[in-house]
C-alpha cells in the first residue's frame, strides 16, 4: 500500500484528473481522491495546502501538457509549416493518457471553468495560445492574416466540437481534422472546392 513518502504531488494530480474525468470538479475531493489512491487522506495534505491548491496546480499541469508540450513537440519536428500543422493535429487527436482522466479532461475542464472564474481565465489563456499558435502555423503556410484567423478559429472550433461527438462515438476526430485541414489548406480532399 502506497504512503504518503511513497506518493508524488504527480500521482495526487493524476488522481484528480481521473475524478474530474469521472465526476466532475465536484469529484475533487481529498477523502475521496486518497480512498482511490488507498491512502490516509493526511497524505493529501503532505503535498498540498488543501483542494484548492491541488486545483491549482491541476491547471497548471494541464496547460502545461496539453499546450506547451504539444507545441514544444510540433516545433521539434523542424520541417515544413504544412508538416507541423499535420503534427499538430496528429498530436492534439491522438489518445489522451488515461493517467490524466483520458479523453474526458479537456470537457471537464471546459465545463469546470463555466462555474470558476479562475479556470475560466486560464482556459481562456490557453484558448489564446493555442489559436495564436494555429495563426502563426496557417500564416507560415502562405496564407493572409485574415484567412489565418478564420481557418484557426474554424479547425480549434471543430476539434472541440468534434472531441464532444467522439465521446459519443459519433465522430473519428482524427480523421475529421486532417480532411478539415486539407481543406483548409486549399487540397480539397474530396474534390470539392475551397475558398481562396
Amino acid at each position: 500500500m502506497p504512503t504518503r513518502k511513497t506518493l508524488s504531488a504527480e500521482d495526487w494530480i493524476s488522481a484528480a484528473f481521473r475524478a474530474l474525468g469521472e465526476g466532475g470538479v465536484q469529484a475533487i475531493r481529498a477523502e475521496a481522491i486518497a480512498r482511490d489512491l488507498k491512502v490516509s487522506k493526511g497524505s493529501f495534505y503532505w503535498h498540498f495546502r488543501d483542494v484548492p491548491a491541488l486545483k491549482a496546480r491541476m491547471l497548471a499541469h494541464w496547460q502545461h501538457l496539453a499546450t506547451d508540450a504539444i507545441i514544444r513537440n510540433v516545433e521539434a519536428i523542424g520541417t515544413t509549416p504544412l508538416a507541423q500543422l499535420q503534427a499538430l493535429v496528429i498530436e492534439a487527436t491522438g489518445v489522451p493518457s488515461s493517467a490524466y482522466g483520458g479523453d474526458r479532461t479537456e470537457s471537464a475542464i471546459r465545463e469546470w471553468a463555466r462555474h470558476d472564474a479562475t479556470t475560466a481565465a486560464i482556459l481562456k489563456s490557453v484558448d489564446e495560445r493555442r489559436l495564436a499558435y494555429l495563426v502563426q502555423l496557417f500564416r507560415k503556410c502562405g496564407q493572409s492574416a485574415d484567412r489565418s484567423g478564420t481557418n484557426a478559429r474554424i479547425l480549434y472550433g471543430a476539434l472541440i466540437g468534434l472531441e464532444i461527438l467522439a465521446s459519443q462515438d459519433l465522430a473519428d476526430v482524427r480523421a475529421s481534422m486532417l480532411e478539415l485541414l486539407a481543406y483548409l489548406l486549399g487540397e480539397n480532399p474530396a474534390g470539392r472546392t475551397s475558398p481562396g
